[in-house]
């Protein structure tokens, strides 16, 4: 009865109560309880540590182990090419064709060297349908001595030259009345020398004199002098060229009398310029003047050229672009038409030339890595421009030179202007193969000549370069010229042939090298000149070898 009554009691409605949270609880750092890294200890005994002393027994062990030592890896190089400071070289062809080629260096100390170069190339001829001698040959000697200091270089020049060559020309008519041995000998002379230095204003300067004579009692004497300043000027580089230049001599007749020609000229010059450098440009602001003294003839005159070029890179290496306006007074010698024309005559008359702007632009680079390129535009006035054309037949009594039968050429000046084309070509195929092509063509307008006598309408030239082995190579080219004129006339009144002007046809000329290196010191080669044989003719009525075949060898040394 009392569980009843106890269990009635905890069963009655207490009734409803609300509990109401009035904030949950945060915990913090604070409730939170630490316990120390190093708990205190509390005990009676205190034990001190002892402390401990080592020491090393070192035992020898007898071992009989040796590590391998480390080796780099071998690379393959090529061997570099051995330079030899001396050759030698020796060949012999058709027409009884003789060239013989020496270069030497000798090293006097270790800033010093003296040079020699000796050069022979001659043939005695036999060309087709011609009745006259043809032989010819030319001899050159070349002596330098260079010095090379610290802050400056020179160095000097001797050479002397011997050539021979024959009129052989003689128009169809005349040939049974001119000399069998229409011989002509030119020799020449010269001495020179040239400074440089590193740090001064004054840059550089050179001189030099030649002599010049012939079988006839020709005498020529030029002298030129060519000092040039740089200076910096606001970061940029000016230039500065001083010009003198003298030529004189003395024919000993003219062609149609017996009275002698005596010339001279001094040109004095001064170039300067201004050298802009940019990220993509490179600019050339400059000018020159001239004056010039005829001293046979009292007279003289002044003369101003622009001289200015630019190029700016438009594509980096693929595209360069290019332009200038160039001037100049150029001064004439015989020693120059002999060595562009053996066949003139000893009569000329010398003058020089004023070339009074050259204008051109055009652009160069590259269209790969292994194609480059050149195209030029060029528009060019020159007054006193010599041009060669053929001396008339004169065989009267008072002209029975060995040159007088319509076999030799005279110069005459003109005013021509002259508008090209030019375009080039280079291909490197591979390291063993290079290809080249360029070509230009030409537009003349004279003022009193008929015609740009024996200048021609285009050139083209094609040139190859193979390695075929490591020992074999070969080479060639190809020379294509346009057509001339020329001028055929008498002075004679008994002769029916008339004046007239003469076409040259155009012509082209192929030539092949062969060689094998037997070793880094001996190789043989062979040539083929003018392989199409063609005896073309370059001057009027002088046509030249056909077929030409040359074997020979090289050898290289130290002494």
């Amino acid at each position: 009865m009392l569980f009843l009554i106890t269990g009635a009691v905890f069963s009655q409605d207490l009734g409803s109560e609300t509990v109401e949270v009035v904030k949950p609880y945060t915990p913090s750092v604070n409730d939170a309880f630490k316990v120390r890294e190093t708990p205190s200890i509390a005990d009676s005994i205190n034990l001190e540590k002892k402390q401990v002393q080592y020491s090393i027994f070192s035992v020898p062990v007898a071992s009989t182990f040796a590590p391998a030592k480390g080796r780099a890896t071998n690379v393959e190089r090529e061997r570099p090419v051995e330079i030899y400071d001396n050759y030698a070289t020796f060949a012999a062809g058709s027409y009884t064709s003789l060239l013989a080629e020496f270069y030497s260096n000798l090293e006097v100390n270790r800033t010093d060297n003296f040079g020699i170069f000796f050069a022979h190339n001659s043939s005695q001829g036999g060309i087709e349908e011609v009745n006259f001698d043809d032989k010819y040959y030319d001899t050159e000697l070349d002596l330098n001595y260079t010095s090379r200091k610290r802050n400056m270089s020179w160095n000097t020049d001797f050479g002397a030259e011997h050539r021979l060559f024959n009129w052989y020309g003689v128009p169809e008519g005349y040939r049974t009345e001119a000399p069998s041995d229409p011989q002509q000998n030119y020799f020449s002379v010269y001495v020179g020398g040239e400074l440089n230095f590193d740090d001064s204003f004054f840059d550089s300067a050179e001189a030099k004199y030649r002599f010049t004579g012939d079988s006839y009692s020709t005498a020529e004497h030029h002298l030129t002098v060519k000092p040039e300043l740089e200076i910096p000027i606001g970061g940029e580089l000016f230039h500065t060229n001083l010009i003198l230049d003298y030529v004189g001599g003395s024919f000993d007749r003219n062609f149609l009398t017996e009275e002698g020609i005596n010339y001279g000229f001094l040109n004095l010059g001064l170039s300067s310029s201004l050298v802009v450098l940019r990220d993509d440009l490179t600019l050339n602001l400059g000018a020159a003047v001239y004056y010039s003294q005829d001293l046979e003839n009292s007279d003289s005159g002044v003369y101003l050229y622009p001289q200015v070029t630019a190029s700016y890179r438009l594509a980096g290496e693929y595209l360069v672009a290019y332009a200038g306006l160039e001037g100049e007074l150029r001064q004439n010698t015989y020693y120059q038409f002999a060595q562009e024309n053996p066949f003139i005559s000893p009569t000329l008359e010398i003058q020089p030339t004023d070339q009074q702007y050259d204008l051109y632009f055009g652009g160069k680079g590259k269209l790969t890595n292994s194609v480059g390129y050149n195209v030029r535009a060029k528009y060019k006035t020159e007054d006193y421009k010599p041009l060669f054309r053929s001396n008339p037949v004169d065989v009267s009594e008072n002209n029975l030179e060995e040159y007088s039968y319509g076999n030799s050429f005279e110069v005459v000046y003109d005013r021509v202007n002259t508008i090209s084309g030019y375009g080039e070509l280079n291909v490197e195929v591979n390291r063993n193969v290079t290809l080249g092509l360029n070509g230009e063509y030409f537009i003349y307008d004279t003022d009193e000549e008929g015609e740009a006598w024996n200048l021609p309408d285009f050139k083209v030239s094609l040139l190859g370069d193979f390695q075929i082995t490591e020992k074999l190579y070969a080479g060639t080219n190809l020379f294509i010229v346009g057509e001339r004129k020329d001028y055929f006339s008498t002075n004679s009144t008994e002769l029916t042939i008339n004046s007239r002007v003469v076409s040259l046809d155009s012509y082209a000329d192929l030539n092949v090298n062969l060689g094998y290196r037997f070793n880094e010191q001996l190789s043989a080669f062979v040539r083929g000149n003018n392989l199409l044989g063609n005896n073309y003719e370059r001057w009027m009525d002088f046509p030249v070898l056909g077929l030409q075949v040359m074997g020979g060898i090289t050898y290289k040394f130290d002494f």
